[in-house]
């Protein structure tokens, strides 16, 4: 089971993060706290995974896009009627 590419990503910048604190960390502990924090993060990211419910996405593109122009069973074109104020 994978992530998908924009949790993948978010992963990602957290394990860049992660590295540049364990680059310039001179600790122990808190070089033992990123891993348990990025674990914990791949953890929560595979559940919103494996439960889309918890996050409520919404599709922002249509499933399919023309470029033709809508037309009526009349043969003629469908106007736009915009309401006046």
């Amino acid at each position: 089971m994978g992530l998908p590419i924009s949790l993948f990503a978010l992963m990602m910048l957290g394990v860049i993060g992660s590295l540049l604190f364990i680059i310039f960390s001179f600790s122990f502990f808190g070089i033992l706290i990123v891993f348990a924090l990025n674990a914990f993060a791949y953890v929560v990211l595979t559940h919103i995974t494996n439960n889309p419910a918890l996050l409520h996405f919404q599709k922002v593109f249509p499933n399919s896009i023309s470029n033709k122009k809508a037309c009526l069973a009349d043969g003629q074109g469908s106007h736009l009627y915009y309401e006046e104020d």
